[in-house]
């Protein structure tokens, strides 16, 4: 019965983490950039986006479509950091263990 309890008390120890990891994960937040920095996009660890920052350069009728491909540029480098922050943040609770393919940690 000992090693049950054990067990029990390990799993405790493990979903108290998890629950902290969860907090630490929703508050990262990581900024992408696209056309040298004149499109910003800022993500949280929730893959919302919380600012976006445009030149006022880039503010030309005629060029519109390079204006969305650079957002979308900017969007995609922000939630590929952010998911690097978030990956970073896991393995340092789980000590290294690796989740399965496709694991998701419930936000």
């Amino acid at each position: 019965m000992t090693d049950f309890n054990n067990m029990l008390k390990q799993a405790q120890e493990l979903q108290s983490k998890m629950m902290d990891a969860q907090k630490k994960v929703e508050e990262l937040e990581a900024e992408g950039t696209a056309g040298g920095g004149l499109v910003k996009v800022s993500v949280n660890g929730k893959n919302h986006v919380t600012n976006v920052t445009i030149d006022p350069s880039l503010l030309v009728a005629d060029e519109v479509d390079i204006l969305e491909d650079l957002v979308l540029a900017a969007h995609n480098d922000a939630k590929e950091k952010v998911q690097q922050k978030t990956a970073d943040e896991m393995s340092s609770i789980t000590g290294g263990l690796k989740m399965p393919p496709g694991f998701k940690m419930p936000i």
